[in-house]
């Protein structure tokens, strides 16, 4: 098996993308925190103390899909051309379904920076609401959606 992050010598290298095209690519993905109900509450009516906590977790979800490359080693810096994060509200199970998109144009897609987007965003929310709530939990952090590059459009199956 080649492993494209390796070099000769067995040694961790960026993988070199200089000889492929430029092409438009997109990139979603989600995360879920999952809380109790009185915490949820806060956060939906503006109750937190911290302040507004969706509106911190989604400018903190965009600086880190553009700082995504300073994160994990192998990550090219991209020119991101679009981050957009959402939030929607699960009452019955107590939660908020994060979902990141990310675009570029450019040689490499985006897969990371959409999920480091949708977990920091996450991490975020659990952030501002640990004081009322310490043990929530952030879960199924995944790439839901990609667009462009060699494989086209894929999507994960199962996803509404």
């Amino acid at each position: 098996m080649d492993f494209t992050h390796i070099n000769e010598q067995g040694q961790a290298r960026m993988v070199d993308v200089s000889g492929k095209e430029d092409t438009e690519r997109a990139a979603t993905a989600q995360a879920i925190i999952q809380m109790q109900p009185a915490t949820l509450e806060l956060i939906k009516t503006g109750g937190v103390k911290k302040g507004n906590v969706l509106s911190a977790a989604q400018v903190a979800g965009i600086m880190a899909a553009k700082k995504t490359s300073e994160l994990v080693p192998m990550c090219h810096p991209l020119m991101i051309t679009s981050a957009d994060i959402n939030f929607m509200f699960d009452d019955d199970n107590s939660r908020i379904n994060i979902t990141a998109t990310v675009k570029t144009t450019g040689k490499t897609g985006v897969e990371m920076e959409a999920i480091t987007a949708a977990s920091v965003a996450a991490i975020t929310i659990y952030d501002m609401t640990k004081a009322v709530d310490r043990w929530m939990v952030i879960r199924e952090i995944m790439l839901l959606e990609k667009e462009g590059g060699k494989s086209g459009h894929i999507e994960r199956s199962g996803c509404e």
